[in-house]
């Protein structure tokens, strides 16, 4: 009997990483070379495919069973800056709260990880009341920041890039945001120069480095046998561990539809910073900069600017919340 990938589609129309990548010439040649660049791999790492996860918009992903029926996921990252370094992160940690690398190809991006069964997402896990879930999610956070310290494999740490830099490159940006036009009143442009200012002075007064998740999102931690919740997905940087809670304090719900957003956010930041021992203060400054840096690319796609409008206000939200 043929192996599942010689006869299923092994990139449907209907993914996301499809529609995603379809958008530029880049992902379109990497599209065009995929096909024959999963069949090469599930051959060389012996493995069995099944059919490829719906999500991820620039990575494609499918259950593996490997040659002596142990189950596994197959991964292969469109080649971009924030996914160079996963694989050496994932070895890092080495299973402490994020899953097992069992084979890598750095060149290609493709990884072959271990399976989160059942894999459920946090994100998903509407049983549990919110504030649960964010201490579920700390207890994981702690585990990466104290798994792989930057002195631990200083030539592998020495490779990742530094949130400082990353964040200096934002704040040019919010900046030139803030410069360009004149903005609708409806749009409190302000916060990009108060943005700006926290991205630069965040980083450079952190008390500790850490290696950070670098996209900790709720759809990011999924349940499994060994540990009730591993990290998936990572974006790893090295700097202030207050960078990493910022989107599962905004999606692990939707605070802002809450009736009383500032107070849902003031006990919600306050809950994750003891958590995780962190100053309250720092960590709700980073929400503020992390929102705001978020509205940065909308503003150019926002034909009327209503969701960039939106946003802003929700930052606003979070600045009053951090006093600023």
């Amino acid at each position: 009997m043929p192996p599942s990938w010689a006869t299923a589609p092994l990139i449907p129309d209907s993914l996301p990483v499809v529609t995603t990548m379809r958008r530029h010439a880049s992902g379109r040649e990497w599209l065009a070379r995929l096909p024959g660049l999963i069949r090469e791999l599930a051959l060389r790492w012996e493995v069995e495919l099944g059919a490829p996860f719906h999500g991820g918009s620039c990575s494609w992903a499918a259950p593996a069973r490997t040659a002596d029926g142990g189950s596994a996921v197959l991964k292969v990252t469109w080649p971009h800056p924030e996914a160079e370094h996963e694989g050496e992160a994932l070895r890092l940690w080495d299973g402490r709260g994020a899953v097992r690398v069992y084979a890598a190809d750095a060149g290609h991006y493709a990884l072959l990880l271990e399976r989160c069964e059942p894999g459920t997402e946090l994100g998903r896990s509407g049983h549990l009341p919110a504030e649960d879930r964010l201490r579920q999610a700390a207890a994981v956070l702690r585990e990466l920041w104290e798994a792989a310290a930057p002195g631990a494999a200083p030539g592998t740490v020495s490779r990742m890039k530094r949130v400082a830099d990353v964040t200096a490159e934002w704040a040019g940006l919010a900046e030139e945001r803030a410069a360009r036009r004149v903005w609708p009143a409806e749009l409190d442009s302000g916060l990009f120069t108060t943005a700006a200012g926290l991205l630069r002075e965040l980083p450079a007064t952190a008390g500790r480095e850490v290696i950070v998740h670098g996209d900790f999102n709720p759809g990011n931690l999924l349940a499994a046998r060994r540990s009730p919740w591993l990290a998936i997905d990572t974006k790893p940087m090295r700097g202030d561990p207050a960078f990493d809670p910022w989107p599962l304090l905004e999606q692990v719900d939707d605070p802002f539809a809450h009736p009383e957003p500032h107070r849902v956010l003031a006990r919600r930041t306050a809950l994750i910073a003891d958590e995780l021992g962190l100053d309250v203060d720092r960590v709700r400054a980073w929400t503020v900069a992390r929102h705001v840096e978020y509205v940065l690319w909308s503003v150019d796609e926002d034909d009327d600017l209503s969701g960039s409008v939106r946003m802003m206000r929700q930052a606003r939200i979070l600045a009053d919340v951090a006093g600023l």
